[in-house]
């Protein structure tokens, strides 16, 4: 009997830390129908060893590449929890937590190598029209790379309440209707996670906004125009595997780099 064919996605993290996201992330990938490798400065793939291309989170974009200086921005505050979402952390998310409080992505406020190691593979990346999903930190870089900007610090969009962060989907996006987004979802608004203190302000050449936080206006996806598939989430799928919707992301992304 035939086998389809098991597409290799390239997913980009920090040399130090990252290990959680990197499982869950990989974890996408392979229930999707495809085989994960990754990448890092320290051990770096060329584009010929991979289909597809995940751009994950982590640390702050250089402000540089955008024309920017860096900026000093406020403490996400951890958003509190009830017993029953303990208990659901301990049943979906027990490496999230080792790896978040001990061995988190940012280990420092930049990562000059990484922002250079993922432009260089996305620029060849969309050179082959291969597929790209950027996760958070890796839909920012894709803007900034369309020559976008990104507001260094959220906290002023928050006027009743603090900016949290939080792996459950306590944030409401609307999706714009008839956007490949909308059509990979299949809705027009869901509740999404939210471990960011950055986001898009001008976004890039051919950037197209599809996703707002519901009151803020905060852009949470886009997709671009001149490509079969690159889109951005500023929110963490891997982190959501048990809704169906957000593994459909990542089967979307597989299929895409399968043909």
């Amino acid at each position: 009997m035939f086998r389809k064919k098991r597409p290799v996605i390239g997913v980009t993290g920090p040399n130090e830390g990252g290990g959680a996201a990197w499982f869950f992330t990989a974890l996408s990938v392979r229930l999707a129908g495809g085989t994960p490798l990754r990448i890092t400065p320290e051990n770096p793939a060329s584009i010929e060893q991979i289909e597809g291309l995940i751009l994950g989170g982590g640390a702050d974009v250089e402000p540089k590449k955008y024309g920017q200086e860096r900026i000093e921005k406020s403490v996400l505050v951890k958003n509190k929890r009830t017993i029953f979402e303990w208990v659901l952390s301990i049943i979906f998310f027990p490496i999230y937590w080792i790896g978040r409080y001990f061995r988190s992505t940012k280990t420092a406020p930049i990562d000059i190598e990484r922002d250079k190691l993922e432009l260089t593979l996305l620029e060849q990346a969309l050179g082959k029209n291969m597929p790209v999903l950027g996760i958070c930190r890796g839909m920012q870089l894709m803007n900034v790379h369309f020559q976008g900007t990104l507001h260094q610090d959220i906290s002023g969009f928050y006027t009743e309440r603090p900016q949290i962060a939080s792996i459950f989907p306590k944030k409401r996006v609307t999706i714009r209707q008839n956007s490949k987004l909308h059509q990979i979802l299949g809705t027009d608004v869901c509740n999404v996670n939210a471990l960011h203190n950055q986001a898009i302000h001008d976004p890039g050449k051919g950037v197209q906004l599809v996703a707002k936080e519901l009151h803020t206006e905060i852009t949470q996806g886009f997709e671009h125009s001149g490509f079969p598939f690159v889109i951005g989430v500023q929110w963490h799928p891997e982190y959501l595997i048990q809704i169906k919707r957000q593994r459909n992301i990542f089967k979307e992304l597989v299929n895409n780099a399968r043909e």
